[in-house]
């Protein structure tokens, strides 16, 4: 995989290049920029060069958002910045993940995870180039459950989503809660729940925990870097909005 990284400060783009060599072998990075006019110049002349870019937020000579002004960026992108207020815009731009600096190993690997795996579902891993209009295009027309079976005694019942709560984890178990507050364990795993819910209902805000917008009620500034959640219906457990998920909770939460 070939990667183009704009970033201004050279220890950070340094930095970054380690982790994706570290990460793999296979990606290449083909070039590092520090300012706006270079990576506009550039990208008209190479986009078709490159698979990915990693984007920092403030350049020399501007917001790397002016890019965008002056070239169409067809290629998925991953910002890397050490300001959040700027994640609703940058989920308008081909934006695959926005993360905070500074910026670890992991960070970095759960974002290339991502890329990963939304290629993957879909199903663009032949093409010869990633097109982020068209994968969001298929995106749209993705289905998702919309019921899930659960037993009670020697009865078993479907319950449509839109009456679900949210899901959580405990030891070994996952759990659905409707908005009646009552609690099923289902046979699912909360890694496979983010991929068959409707990602515009339903939002994993931490390890734990997965929520139908429906159910919040209010959500507070926990801490400097975290979220705390109140559902609409009582529960005994805190729920907290993880540090690396609260810029794209956010913009879950804002909406489209």
């Amino acid at each position: 995989m070939n990667v183009l990284i704009i970033e201004d400060e050279i220890p950070a783009a340094e930095k970054l290049e380690r982790y994706l060599h570290k990460y793999s072998d296979a990606i290449t990075v083909v070039n590092k920029l520090t300012n706006v006019a270079d990576s506009v110049n550039w990208l008209q002349a190479h986009q078709n060069e490159i698979e990915l870019i990693f984007m920092d937020i403030q350049l020399t000579d501007g917001k790397s958002f002016e890019i965008f002004e002056q070239v169409t960026i067809e290629k998925p992108i991953i910002f890397t910045t050490a300001f959040d207020e700027y994640a609703i815009e940058a989920f308008k731009v081909n934006s695959i993940d926005y993360l905070l600096k500074p910026i670890t190993f992991d960070d970095l690997a759960q974002a290339m995870q991502k890329l990963e795996g939304f290629k993957k579902n879909l199903v663009i891993e032949k093409s010869p180039a990633f097109d982020i209009h068209k994968a969001l295009a298929q995106l749209q027309q993705k289905t998702y459950k919309n019921r899930f079976m659960v037993k009670l005694g020697e009865h078993i019942r479907s319950l449509v989503v839109t009456d679900i709560a949210f899901f959580y984890a405990e030891g070994r178990d996952v759990y659905l809660v409707t908005n009646e507050k009552r609690k099923f364990i289902i046979d699912y795993k909360l890694e496979d729940l983010d991929e068959i819910l409707d990602p515009t209902l339903f939002y994993r805000v931490n390890r734990s925990f997965i929520l139908n917008i429906n159910a919040i009620k209010d959500v507070v500034v926990y801490s400097s870097s975290r979220l705390k959640i109140t559902p609409t219906l009582e529960f005994d457990k805190e729920i907290i909005v993880s540090r690396e998920k609260v810029a794209p909770f956010k913009e879950w939460f804002n909406g489209l």
